[in-house]
């Protein structure tokens, strides 16, 4: 394994250094149910590069009023809508008693997350009158009904609460659809009436359109089905937004939109270069401390840090992961992180050459006995980002995140990558020099004098 590890490292080194600047690189999106490929791209949030801010008002229903816990529910389902868009880090936040604020960092379809987010997603199934809608054998007119308001008053048999998941799929003809599961209740409903209904037809209700349109061609007994989107199929972003809107349910209360505003960088009037600045002259000067004080090994940790940048900056892109202030200073906590641990090593380290060990022999016993000691403190670390990350806001939970991909990044740098190149560098004889290890000659005194011992040991025998 030893020998192959240089090799990992250095493919995977040349592997994220392309991920990292390869103009315009494109990868599989496999957060898009239907394909495709995206560009990587850095995301920036709203505090860095602005974006949209959409106020929203809860409407009363029937004369009904919403009260806190709807503006809750509201909130909720709002946040995971956007979500499934792929704008990370929305800010989603109430005010008063039937407001709700959205603030969209970057998002380059604004208009099409704003007809999302005001979608009630009242989704009812209603069995269509034979009489007025015909039969398999007899169309009448219900493909006049498809993508209209439903002109029937009939009784729906079940609603959108009893599906319980929803997904992309193809028809028949192989278009685009979206696919159902029922829960149990919905299921049972349904298996009784398609059981009865054979060559009938009956409407997908949202939001008082009909969606779709189809025929029971048979009994429905396993509680699942599909929605078609008509003789054309849905678009990649109807089908998306369909299945969000099932998936996460449907607002209490509709919403109206009050005021949309565009938004520049919320940072008091800092812009990104000072932050990036900032950043820069932090992790310089954690540079700076490793050479001064650990001389040769802070060297090679530097470089090992400098592998962790590219490696972290990759994965960002990957994901991707969208950096605000917060995931910034999340990302630098973690270089410190990355850092404590070199220095538990090299602490070790002049431990053991102090007592006198060879130099492999000490560096070795080092990253050995410091292992435990840094695995305590990441492992404590990483389960505080956890928690953060599951029960903190949108803000917060950007921290985590990066905290938590900084951390595990930093224990490979620290233990793999730092070990291998001084693995390399102490075989060599230049790198002999107790000064290149921060050590005084008379503190290689006992490594000399044990050295001689058993040069004499070896000669008497």
């Amino acid at each position: 394994m030893r020998r192959t590890t240089p090799v990992i490292i250095l493919v995977i080194g040349i592997l994220f250094l392309i991920v990292d600047f390869w103009p315009k690189l494109s990868v599989p999106n496999f957060t898009d149910p239907s394909g495709g490929s995206r560009v990587l791209e850095t995301k920036l949030g709203l505090d860095l590069v602005g974006g949209l801010q959409v106020v929203y008002s809860l409407q009363p229903v029937n004369g009904v009023e919403p009260d806190a816990g709807a503006l809750s529910t509201t909130q909720t389902i709002i946040e995971n809508r956007v979500n499934s868009t792929g704008v990370a880090e929305p800010v989603v936040q109430t005010q008063g008693s039937d407001r709700i604020i959205v603030e969209l960092p970057n998002a380059k379809n604004p208009d099409e997350i704003r007809a999302l987010l005001v979608q009630t997603g009242k989704l009812d199934f209603i069995p269509l009158p034979p009489a007025e809608y015909g039969t398999q054998s007899t169309p009448g007119t219900y493909q006049a009904v498809e993508g209209q308001p439903l002109p029937t008053t009939e009784t729906p048999l079940f609603g959108g609460d009893q599906i319980d998941q929803a997904f992309a799929t193809t028809d028949q003809t192989g278009l685009r659809a979206v696919g159902f599961r029922l829960k149990s209740t919905g299921s049972q409903l349904f298996a009784t009436y398609t059981k009865a209904h054979v060559g009938e037809y009956f409407a997908i209700v949202l939001d008082g359109n009909v969606v779709s349109a189809p025929v029971i061609q048979s009994a429905i007994t396993g509680g699942q089905g599909i929605i078609s989107g008509g003789s054309t199929g849905f678009t990649a972003a109807e089908m998306n937004n369909l299945i969000t809107v099932l998936n996460y349910g449907s607002l209490p209360f509709p919403l109206k939109e009050e005021s949309s505003t565009e938004i520049g960088a919320t940072l008091a009037g800092f812009s990104l270069d000072r932050i990036l600045l900032a950043a820069a002259i932090a992790v310089l000067l954690v540079f700076l401390f490793m050479l001064v004080y650990y001389r040769l090994p802070g060297l090679m940790a530097c470089l090992a840090l400098i592998y962790y940048a590219l490696l972290v900056l990759a994965i960002f892109r990957l994901i991707p992961v969208t950096l605000t202030l917060a995931g910034i200073a999340g990302f630098v906590l973690s270089i410190g992180m990355a850092v404590d641990a070199n220095i538990l090593i090299f602490e070790r380290m002049k431990e053991e050459l102090r007592s006198g060990k060879m130099l492999n022999s000490a560096m070795e016993a080092g990253f050995n006995r410091a292992w435990n000691s840094i695995l305590d403190s990441n492992v404590s670390t990483l389960i505080t980002a956890t928690i953060l990350y599951l029960f903190g806001s949108a803000t917060i939970r950007g921290f985590a995140l990066v905290l938590i991909i900084g951390v595990l990044c930093s224990m490979f740098t620290a233990i793999t990558v730092t070990r291998t190149i001084l693995r390399w560098v102490v075989n060599h004889e230049w790198a002999r020099v107790p000064r290149l290890y921060g050590l005084r000659e008379e503190e290689f005194k006992a490594r000399t004098v044990l050295a001689g011992r058993r040069g004499e040991a070896r000669t008497g025998a």
